[in-house]
């Protein structure tokens, strides 16, 4: 966005932005919903073949159905997922 206006600014200059403006923002984003608070989830483990070789796919589905996050390995390994 700033390019588009003009403007050069250093990366770590929107790094600290971020660490001191993100939990108030946060906080007031939450006040109208646009942050789901659910803590309900569940792991998906599915076996998946890719370029001929079976790797396995994990998926963090909460309850709308949405996926939170996902781990890809070729080992089983639902602790790191």
């Amino acid at each position: 966005m700033f390019t588009e206006i003009g403007t050069s600014v250093h990366r770590s200059t929107l790094y600290r932005w971020f660490i001191e403006y993100g939990p108030t923002l946060r906080k007031k984003l939450r006040h109208y919903q646009f942050i789901r608070t659910d803590s309900s989830w569940q792991l998906d483990e599915t076996y998946v073949k890719v370029k001929g070789k079976w790797h396995y796919l994990y998926r963090v589905i909460n309850k709308q159905g949405e996926t939170l996050d996902f781990y890809f390995s070729h080992k089983r390994n639902d602790h790191a997922a």
